[in-house]
């Protein structure tokens, strides 16, 4: 019997004890579901998952809701206890597969110290359902975001960011200033987004990034790029106020290295008196719009792309045909002809295997006619922009060096003494230090050769922390802004008028903010506090002089934002909340800053399920401050509701959307139109809530 029991004995196999500790940023991970070597476990409160099997290769598979799937192997070569760890990591939204261009760094969205707020291709297509034809609305539900209608009679509009004016924000199409370097507010309006991939904002002074035009903020739209399989997409759109917009978006490959896409639009609009006044709410225009893109793909690194833009269109308000202004008894008509035109390039390459050289250039001429009553004003704008940069990496250093030129020049000739003509080369340099895994910083500085006023350093230092599940970023950057005649009031009103007392100094401004993100699951929070200065403020006088001239004391601006997401398939939610305190002097008087409510809020949710997609929204605008407005000095907080439904059949989407469901409309509370003209001429008050009311708009989109 004895010698039975040794022979059991010697022919059992020898096992060994495998303990594996399955953890996070927060700590050990319960329910983890673990399969070692095809047998199942789950892991307990210590996060443990244990396992008596023979020597030999092991191999792990770990998955977690809220986290990433993670597998491992390893090798228990004799009999005893091993102890293995495996980390999970949070599977938020789509951070991890984002790269950032505006930085110039190329670095995922997660691991840059300048915090860049994104936005997908989803988001894009779902807004693109509701205003096809712009982004005014895509950019205005973006926290810290505001697009401030600048002309009632025409609709023209400005993005402000964190309450700074909106000539201070600089928008890029792929890295090119194609829309000139003086953000029109009607540039906006003629923009569609049906071509965006993603759209990436850097609020607060970046002007160590891309000069005088960013000391807001930058806003680059990044085109779709074409995929292997070619691509078309169709779009027809009607609203209940006389919107029709048609868009084409067609993508496709050549060959291995070539590529192309191409947009075209074409949009109108009916002059709609909504409150039958005599005065259109809703100015009327015709639009075409065209951008071919030609990319390619060299492979090792080398890519490029060639784009060119053109925009007709042509836009009329003021009193409806028939209709006599009450206080003049006479019809006054505003209309405004833009031909747009630019072409852009960029090309990228790989440099003895260690540099990436980076070339863009674009050339943008934009002419206008504008006609206010009985003026008429002409004029031209071009922008003509290059850029060369070098990035390469040292250790735990990423830096960029490189060089850039642009030239803006203003031609118009009803007023020629307002004509500029501006070049400024600049040198550009950055540093990205990763530190340690859990700290990276990043440092820029730019030097521009101003013709006219003279040398600016813009310096900005940005830091990232990460830590147990929290992520950290500081920020504060110094700036500079080149004054012009065009503001968001004289684009509204006109030159004709306009008087210039003394020449203008540039504006300086110094930004700070600090940023705290959790994630914990499905679910984001960000909270981010900031504060902005403006020295030599450009501002316009329009009580008894239409003037333009600097305020002697600093424009100040700070707030908090705080951002939150939910996203659990089927459902996604987010919920915002700003606060802005912008502070001016004007007459030896501390005031708000006219248009800039002091809190807003919105909430969205989405619902999408195979074939179907519900969506909707809810905006709270606070009390803003009034500037030469006769019926009041505050305006009346206000609440908008939307709706979006779409069904998918095949290749078709139908959609349906309500906008303003709640039918806010300004001239409920007071008419748009004044009591008498206005110095600068204008008719109309300034718009601080919705001129159209309550809009159904629907269509069909057509994708193969």
């Amino acid at each position: 019997m004895g010698m039975l029991l040794l022979l059991l004995c010697l022919s059992q196999e020898p096992r060994a004890t495998v303990r594996i500790e399955i953890g996070s940023a927060e700590g050990p991970v319960e329910g983890a579901m673990v399969v070692i070597n095809g047998t199942p476990m789950q892991t307990g409160r210590d996060g443990v998952a244990e396992v008596s099997i023979p020597p030999g290769k092991l191999m792990v598979s770990v998955r977690k809701d809220g986290f990433f799937p993670a597998t491992a192997s390893y090798n228990v070569e004799e009999a005893r206890l091993w102890k293995f760890s495996m980390e999970l990591h949070p599977a938020t939204k789509v951070e991890e597969e984002i790269t950032v261009y505006a930085t110039r760094s190329g670095q995922r969205l997660q691991d840059s110290a300048l915090r860049v707020e994104v936005l997908t291709e989803e988001e894009i297509a779902e807004k693109t359902l509701m205003t096809p034809g712009d982004i005014v609305m895509l950019l205005n539900e973006t926290g810290g975001l505001r697009a401030q209608t600048t002309s009632p009679s025409l609709g023209a509009a400005s993005v402000r960011i964190q309450g700074m004016r909106g000539r201070y924000t600089h928008f890029l199409r792929d890295g090119l200033p194609l829309s000139g370097q003086q953000g029109s507010g009607f540039g906006l309006l003629q923009i569609p987004p049906m071509d965006l991939g993603q759209v990436e904002v850097i609020k607060g002074v970046s002007s160590a990034l891309y000069g005088a035009g960013a000391m807001g903020g930058v806003v680059n739209l990044i085109s779709r790029r074409p995929q292997q399989e070619p691509v078309y997409d169709f779009l027809i759109n009607r609203s209940t106020l006389g919107a029709t917009d048609g868009l084409l978006f067609a993508a496709g490959r050549f060959s291995k290295r070539w590529s192309a896409s191409l947009l075209g639009g074409g949009h109108t609009q009916e002059l709609r008196d909504v409150d039958k006044d005599g005065w259109a709410d809703l100015p009327s225009y015709e639009r075409a719009v065209a951008r071919p893109r030609l990319h390619w793909d060299g492979g090792e690194g080398r890519n490029g792309l060639l784009t060119a833009g053109v925009t007709y269109e042509n836009r009329a308000g003021g009193t409806m045909p028939g209709a006599v202004l009450p206080a003049a008894g006479t019809a006054y008509r505003e209309t405004l002809d833009t031909r747009h035109y630019d072409v852009g390039a960029s090309f990228q390459s790989l440099l003895h295997g260690r540099y990436v050289i980076t070339a863009r250039a674009s050339a943008s001429s934009q002419t206008h006619t504008h006609v206010f009553g009985e003026v008429s004003e002409r004029d031209r704008h071009e922008l003509v922009f290059g850029e060369v940069t070098a990035r390469g990496s040292a250790g735990r250093n990423t830096w960029v060096a490189g060089i850039a030129a642009e030239r803006d020049k203003y031609v118009p000739r009803e007023v020629s003494r307002f004509a500029y003509q501006y070049t400024t080369p600049g040198i550009i340099l950055q540093d990205d230090i990763a530190i340690a895994p859990w700290l990276s910083i990043a440092a820029s500085a730019r030097a521009d050769f101003h013709t006219r006023y003279g040398t600016f350093v813009s310096p900005r230092f940005s830091a990232l922390l990460r830590r147990m599940g929290w992520t950290a970023r500081l920020s504060a950057g110094q700036g500079f802004y080149a004054p012009t005649p065009l503001t968001e009031e004289t684009e509204a009103a006109g030159l004709s008028r306009l008087v210039i007392p003394k020449p203008l100094q540039p504006e300086r401004g110094r930004s700070a903010a600090a940023d705290l993100t959790r994630f914990m699951g499905p679910l984001s929070a960000t909270v981010t506090v900031f504060r902005s200065s403006i020295r030599n403020p450009v501002s316009v006088e329009r009580g008894t002089r239409y003037e333009l001239a600097n305020l002697p004391r600093p424009t100040d601006n700070a707030g908090v934002e705080m951002l939150a997401t939910l996203r659990k398939a089927p459902f996604a939610a987010t919920a915002s909340y700003t606060y802005v305190q912008a502070l001016e002097s004007v007459s030896g008087v501390r005031r708000d800053v006219p248009l800039t409510p002091r809190h807003t809020f919105g909430i969205t949710g989405m619902w999408e399920k195979e074939l179907h997609r519900i969506g909707i929204e809810c905006y709270y605008t606070g009390r803003q401050s009034l500037e030469h407005n006769p019926y009041r000095g505050a305006s009346q907080p206000y609440v908008i509701l939307g709706f979006l439904g779409e069904r998918k059949v095949r290749r078709l989407r139908l959609f349906i959307n309500v906008e303003n469901i709640t039918n806010v409309r300004q001239t409920r509370w007071d008419s748009l139109l004044r009591p008498a003209r206005a110095v600068d001429g204008r008719w109309s008050v300034d718009a601080w809530a919705p001129l159209d009311g309550r809009v159904f708009n629907g269509g069909v989109r057509l994708r193969f």
